[in-house]
């Protein structure tokens, strides 16, 4: 089950929230085995960003896989979902952050999976 978490400055509409979390349904399919019907996505906005000390639009994307995937599958997903996040909210590529953490351990369905 990916767990994808969405940090974002900007106030988001219900719609943006759907046209992303579909987009990200669509994205975590770049990594195999991966499934929209699996995936949790959590947004929080309206996050206040500082880079070089100056406030930002930016995000901050976390990954949690459980299981290692490829190096490539993860660099598509990663690419692809800075280009929608540019697309879809205005961000500057240079403000938007990911970061992939996998599990080899994960607790779902009532019990914790090796």
């Amino acid at each position: 089950m990916p767990y994808i978490a969405i940090n974002v400055t900007e106030k988001l509409s219900d719609a943006q929230k759907e046209k992303i979390k579909a987009e990200f349904g669509r994205l975590i399919m770049l990594i195999p085995t991966k499934t929209e019907a699996r995936t949790l996505v959590d947004f929080s906005d309206c996050r206040t960003m500082y880079k070089d000390g100056r406030l930002i639009a930016g995000a901050f994307i976390e990954l949690r896989l459980w299981h290692a995937s490829e190096f490539e599958n993860k660099k598509q997903f990663t690419e692809q979902t800075f280009t929608m996040l540019a697309r879809e909210l205005g961000l500057a590529p240079e403000n938007i952050y990911l970061n992939i953490a996998e599990f080899e351990h994960w607790g779902a369905d009532g019990t914790y999976k090796v």
